[in-house]
């Protein structure tokens, strides 16, 4: 297909779809354009099929941001195990509640063997049978058969606020956890809306890269006419082409880096990254509502940020405590209940074994105790002391946040009022620009310059138009990196209604 042919059909194309929220199709149809200038049968076959998938995507409405925000918050992997950590954390809780519950347990045994003792005392190891009964003065082999049923409670029904110290501990366990699923959140939704409006910025370089596409082809053919009527030397043409070339490649450069944001976003959002298509209108509705009017003071104190650190400093603060009580003394009820037969019976006589099956003492035993190990003095003082350090560690850097948030705040504010100017400023340099621009293109129609000073002009004007696009960019990066410090998303979200 002839050059010129080319150029009438991308022309009449985009702009049939200028009805039509068709900034993202136009730029596919541009793409198919400018890639099949390449001469590559193969790329231009790829670049077909690409087409019509980018095509059947755009019948689909674009992403909003609040809409990406909340599919971002139901299905990012990460939010998902942090959801999965709190869910461990209160069933952590739930067990550490259970902890004052008493221990009682219920043990029988029969047991056929010898009944031999001796005089003297051991320690006992846990393992080592009782043959009780006084000490006979011959040894005797002959079995015998015993049993015996034991009911035991061990409760430690008191023990100087331990119990609610772990309470507590476990309480704040969970905090800890929410409030770190509410940073990560808050994080991912800063990421999320930085690449958001990233993706916005690039497809309005690359709306400028098809202008800028469309001129340097105006100005070839232009030449080539020039050059046949011998008006224009040859050289003026290979000039125009490698700039044509080279609007072409940035083109192709700017279109790889919106693929790869919309990856990223894709990989947080569960979305086919296609289906990733940013309403270009939410820049210009937050650049002429001056949003930042809107903002408040800040709102530090419930700053999702600062609060993960809070919580872990007061968990620190907690576990502090819950040494002081893990080593206080232990008031414990103890009691038992057990029976007990044997086959030898009061007199030392070794009846049959089957008598030794019924159970023919029963005994109780209650008792109130007391338990203090004297040497837990040192071992509190040695654990208290590292949780201390531990508990300046969480609050240092519950400071150092509170001051890094606090100097982005302040960068944002820079950042803002220098944008606000160079939003002012930039409309000026734009029309300049392309004033000149028509100026030296009607010169050079009409040879009264050359095609250097024109390519300058031009790339002035392509300046101005990215210069633009790139301020109303660093406009809403301040923004939202001001409401971000200041706790204010959801008042510059409410703005894109």
């Amino acid at each position: 297909m002839p050059e010129t042919s080319n150029h009438y059909i991308c022309k009449v194309t985009t702009q049939s779809f200028d009805s039509y929220q068709g900034d993202h199709l136009r730029l596919c149809i541009a793409t198919f354009f400018i890639l099949m200038r390449m001469k590559s049968f193969n790329k231009s076959l790829w670049v077909i099929l690409w087409l019509f998938i980018a095509i059947k995507a755009q019948a689909q409405e674009s992403v909003t941001l609040r809409q990406l925000l909340q599919r971002v918050s139901q299905t990012a992997p990460s939010l998902q195990t942090d959801s999965a950590a709190i869910v461990i954390k209160q069933a952590q809780a739930i067990e550490t509640r259970h902890n004052w519950l008493p221990s009682l347990k219920l043990n029988y045994q029969t047991d056929i063997g010898t009944n031999n003792n001796d005089a003297g005392p051991y320690f006992g190891f846990g393992i080592i049978p009782s043959s009780s009964r006084g000490v006979r003065t011959n040894s005797n082999t002959q079995l015998a058969s015993t049993n015996i049923g034991v009911a035991a409670l061990d409760w430690e029904i008191y023990n100087f606020g331990a119990y609610e110290a772990q309470n507590r501990v476990a309480k704040s366990d969970v905090e800890v956890q929410q409030h770190r699923f509410t940073q990560s959140k808050y994080q991912l939704q800063a990421f999320t809306i930085g690449n958001y409006f990233q993706l916005v910025r690039l497809m309005d370089c690359m709306a400028i890269q098809v202008r800028n596409i469309q001129r340097n082809e105006e100005i070839k053919r232009s030449i080539e006419s020039l050059t046949k009527s011998g008006v224009r030397a040859g050289v003026d043409t290979s000039m125009a082409e490698a700039e044509l070339s080279k609007a072409r490649l940035n083109y192709i450069e700017l279109l790889n880096q919106s693929k790869q944001v919309q990856l990223n976003l894709a990989a947080i959002s569960n979305l086919s990254y296609e289906h990733i298509i940013p309403d270009t209108s939410a820049v210009t509705r937050l650049t002429n509502n001056s949003p930042h009017d809107h903002l408040n003071a800040a709102d530090t104190t419930n700053h999702p940020l600062i609060n993960y650190y809070k919580s872990i400093y007061q968990n620190s603060l907690k576990r502090e405590n819950l040494i002081k009580k893990s080593y206080s003394p232990k008031i414990l009820l103890e009691g038992a209940v057990w029976g007990r037969g044997a086959s030898i019976d009061a007199n030392d006589h070794f009846n049959s074994l089957s008598d030794g099956f019924n159970l023919n003492r029963t005994n109780y035993l209650l008792g109130l105790a007391i338990s203090y190990n004297i040497f837990d003095i040192s071992k509190r003082k040695l654990r208290l002391s590292t949780q201390k350090m531990i508990s300046q560690y969480s609050q240092r850097k519950l400071q150092e946040e509170t001051q890094l948030l606090s100097t982005d705040n302040g960068q944002a504010n820079l950042a803002l009022n220098t944008a606000i100017q160079r939003l002012k400023e930039i409309p000026n340099q734009l029309k300049a620009a392309n004033a000149a621009y028509l100026q030296k293109l009607s010169l050079y129609k009409n040879g009264l310059t050359d095609i250097i000073e024109l390519n300058i002009a031009l790339n002035i004007l392509y300046r101005a138009e990215t210069d633009y696009v790139n301020a109303k960019y660093s406009y809403v990066s301040a923004l939202f990196q001001k409401a971000i410090a200041e706790n204010q998303v959801n008042t510059v979200l409410n703005l894109l209604n």
